[in-house]
């Protein structure tokens, strides 16, 4: 037995659209309170506290990529961007300590960066 096939209407999207305006002024309102709240939070937090925090954030920041364990000094000088990497330093930048061209694959300035 052959199924019938049947023809469908394309969808009208405009007429489904929802005005989004409502949403978004309630995430604004949101955000706003959350950012409040953590606010007056770290007003009230003792000194101990607050280095506690800039610790872990630093911490985070480093093992995603977003901040370098160590700065380029002078006189570094590394085999390849493992060894950079391995002492914290990538990426470098043009004009840096330890920038080599033959570091930077892609020409662009920033040798040894993360993988994407």
């Amino acid at each position: 037995m052959r199924h019938r096939r049947t023809y469908h209407e394309p969808r009208r999207y405009n007429q489904r659209r929802k005005n989004n305006s409502s949403s978004s002024g309630g995430m604004v309102i949101g955000l706003g309170l959350i950012g409040a709240v953590a606010g007056g939070g770290w007003a009230f937090a003792s000194p101990e506290q607050h280095a506690a925090v800039i610790s872990t954030a630093k911490e985070i920041a480093i093992e995603t990529g977003a901040m370098r364990a160590r700065a380029p000094q002078a006189g570094d000088r590394w085999s390849g961007c493992d060894d950079a990497r391995a002492a914290g330093t990538a990426p470098i930048y043009h004009g840096e300590p330890g920038y080599r061209e033959g570091m930077d694959g892609d020409g662009d300035g920033i040798a040894c960066e993360p993988y994407r």
